[in-house]
């Protein structure tokens, strides 16, 4: 019996005027695995995931999304894939629990209240559930952001740089929920620098250089093309 793939990517690129930030771009992924997405800043690891999330329109290649097709079908895309990206995207003024309600009732979600409660437990956040986002440490605020992509409930959930503004115990707590959310039965893309622990987490791992993809393998051969990122930082 043939495993689902959660993504089928076929030559997918994308340009920002006259550059290529991706350039035939090929990989898949089977559904419940984890992919480790590793690069120098600059690399087109972002630009990838936000193809994938459909929210950024595709200029050449083909993809499928947990079956759906990424260019013909976007709408049923955004619908199965939640993204955590750089940005926080909260309302500054509203409370945490106010910000996951919110997002739940626009999701169309029954018991908002609730499931809100879920998640700021589940990122720590319990204890400061209604305390203004204004008041938020940027680690927090990523713990929050964290959470409202935790809500979407998506079958494919894509985690760009989730590490980033967060101490240990932050760490600790992305590498537990990565494992819980594959627990369900969902798969993970995660764009990272945290190499060593993206080859510990994820099933397969994908190196981008310059838009294309400079190798692709098990995660668990990750540590041996570090050499591919030396000298990098955060960002994307």
């Amino acid at each position: 019996m043939t495993t689902p793939l959660a993504l089928d990517v076929q030559g997918l690129a994308r340009r920002y005027g006259g550059r290529w930030a991706l350039s035939g771009v090929s990989f898949s992924l089977e559904a419940g695995q984890a992919l480790a997405l590793v690069g120098r800043n600059g690399s087109g690891k972002s630009t990838l995931l936000r193809l994938l999330a459909a929210a950024l329109r595709v200029h050449a290649g083909e993809a499928r999304v947990c079956g759906a097709d990424l260019r013909r079908d976007a709408d049923t895309v955004r619908r199965r894939t939640a993204l955590l990206s750089h940005a926080a995207y909260t309302w500054e003024a509203l409370s945490a629990r106010e910000n996951l309600v919110f997002t739940s009732r626009l999701l169309g979600q029954d018991r908002p209240r609730e499931r809100a409660a879920q998640r700021l437990e589940q990122v720590g956040l319990a204890a400061r559930g209604d305390d203004p986002v204004s008041s938020f440490s940027a680690g927090m605020r990523k713990r929050l952001a964290l959470a409202r992509t935790l809500l979407q409930e998506a079958p494919l959930v894509m985690l760009d740089e989730p590490y980033g503004a967060l101490d240990p115990p932050g760490f600790r707590l992305i590498d537990g929920i990565i494992r819980a959310v594959r627990v369900e039965g969902r798969s993970v893309v995660m764009a990272t620098h945290q190499v060593e622990r993206a080859a510990a987490l994820c099933d397969r791992g994908l190196v981008l250089e310059q838009g294309r993809v400079a190798w692709q393998g098990p995660a668990a051969e990750l540590p041996l093309k570090s050499g591919l990122l030396r000298g990098s930082e955060e960002g994307a």
